[in-house]
């Protein structure tokens, strides 16, 4: 992308929770242009590498909460809610370029950690099971974003505030952030800021 182009692009910053996130897009030279939070999915199990995964291989089966349910059934589940993720993220996306009075040129995304390759394998191991469902939701909002031809940027956690501080001249990011929320009002929460300073790291990349 030209510089020319650039300067008139906005870059989104995402930070998931679940199966919802809170979307801040950032237009190139720092300026606040949209805040949201989104639902990827409806009326589905929300962790169901976690939730029915766990139980169709024999954690958690002594809590309240769990129900018998076999391999098979939990692979179903995943690959609906995963379905219905990647059209609710693709439904977002569309609804949040026709906000944007400027281009979206890329979209930050938490980095995935690495994980088995099949359902089954995710499921059956404890510590991918974990993060599993996370990582789903994040892959479902890549794929709709490269569908819209956004490039995306995966940003690290514990390095994103300092990118972040960089793309806006070495400036001191937490008052930038503070002001920021106070412009625009409530909600501006931990979620808000970290959405934030992964679109000012994004357009930094770009």
């Amino acid at each position: 992308m030209a510089k020319t182009q650039v300067k008139h692009a906005a870059f989104v910053g995402v930070a998931e929770h679940g199966n919802s996130a809170v979307l801040v897009t950032i237009a190139a030279d720092g300026e606040f242009l949209d805040r949201r939070r989104i639902d990827l999915t409806r009326d589905l199990p929300t962790h169901p590498y976690h939730h029915e995964g766990s139980w169709a291989v024999g954690r958690y089966l002594n809590s309240s909460w769990a129900r018998p349910t076999s391999l098979a059934e939990a692979v179903v589940l995943v690959e609906r809610v995963r379905e219905s993720a990647t059209r609710g993220a693709h439904d977002a996306l569309k609804e949040l370029t026709a906000a944007v009075p400027v281009p979206i040129a890329s979209i930050a995304l938490r980095v995935c950690p690495a994980l088995p390759a099949t359902t089954e394998e995710r499921i059956k191991d404890t510590q991918a099971a974990n993060v599993a469902d996370s990582v789903m939701y994040r892959e479902c909002l890549a794929t709709a974003a490269e569908a819209r031809g956004w490039p995306v940027y995966w940003y690290d956690r514990d390095r994103v505030f300092r990118e972040a501080a960089v793309a806006i001249g070495g400036k001191d990011l937490g008052a930038f952030l503070i002001e920021m929320g106070r412009s625009i009002g409530p909600p501006w929460q931990a979620k808000h800021k970290l959405a934030a300073a992964a679109a000012l790291a994004a357009g930094a990349r770009r």
